[in-house]
């Protein structure tokens, strides 16, 4: 078995003039683990950590090679599916967003603590002009095809697969 690599405190990831290095504390309610091509994100759920996350997101599935309408793609999976949980049980939710490359596209899961609580598509049309709310699950149908929720350790995992190849942006 390996070790489980240690939590990482995220610094201040998107100001422009933030230190480079993962090791500078500066963000609470923000932990970074590395793993390989992409990354897991513990969070407490709020605006700010999710601008870090999809930021975050962006930069490490380019330098993964990752063409830029599926990064665009993979932001609005993990942009549906954070909202999805801070929606159902509140801002400051501990979550858990993995990002990170496979053989078959770009793997956005979401982790939150309710493993009863599933996500509901509405019956909203994606092109239905009246609508204000409920085409998010719609969205994610299109984005990454064949989602799947699973139990997990903290609750339920929501699983997405975005299909990508690498190519540069």
């Amino acid at each position: 078995m390996h070790p489980t690599p240690p939590l990482i405190p995220h610094p201040a990831l998107l100001s422009t003039n933030a230190p480079a290095s993962p090791l500078t504390p500066t963000t609470p309610g923000f932990y970074l683990r590395p793993r390989p091509h992409g990354f897991a994100a513990h969070v407490c759920a709020s605006p700010q950590n999710l601008c870090a996350v999809r930021q975050l997101a962006r930069a490490e599935l380019l330098a993964q090679g990752i063409e830029d309408d599926a990064v665009d793609s993979a932001q609005l999976v993990l942009s549906e599916l954070v909202g999805n949980s801070v929606r159902a049980y509140g801002e400051y939710v501990p979550l858990v967003v993995e990002v990170y490359v496979t053989a078959y596209g770009v793997a956005v899961n979401v982790h939150d603590p309710d493993p009863e609580a599933l996500p509901r598509r509405r019956a909203t049309p994606l092109d239905s002009a009246e609508a204000e709310a409920g085409r998010g699950l719609g969205l994610v149908d299109l984005l990454a095809p064949g989602w799947h929720v699973r139990r997990s350790a903290i609750g339920k995992q929501v699983c997405c697969r975005v299909p990508a190849e690498p190519g540069g942006s």
